[in-house]
């Protein structure tokens, strides 16, 4: 019988439904893979949050009918929207699509 080389970390939860077992890597790749994740999340949650900040700075001068900081802003959104999506933290039509509906709010204010 061969058994499981994966080494429980710790166990989350109380319940014994809800326990879930995290699993340490143990080969030299899978240790590799990890801090390399672990890299990635911290790269791609700064290009979030950036992004974020400014769709919703955007979206507040809009909604306030500051126009001209609206457009100020617009190729700072862009920007970050782009890296975003050239680093893959977001999808490359997902930015487009965002890109597409902040300028129409300019040109269509409702």
């Amino acid at each position: 019988m061969a058994l499981s080389r994966a080494k429980p970390a710790r166990i989350l939860g109380f319940a014994a439904k809800s326990a879930q077992v995290l699993n340490m890597p143990i080969t030299k790749s899978a240790k590799k893979a990890l801090r390399q994740s672990k890299r990635k999340q911290v790269q791609n949650t700064k290009r979030k949050n950036a992004f974020r900040v400014l769709v919703k700075e955007f979206r507040k001068a809009v909604a306030v009918k500051e126009f001209d900081k609206a457009k100020e802003l617009l190729p700072k959104v862009y920007k970050a929207l782009d890296k975003a999506a050239k680093g893959k933290t977001i999808k490359k039509n997902k930015a487009s699509r965002l890109k597409s509906r902040l300028t129409k709010s300019i040109k269509t204010p409702a």
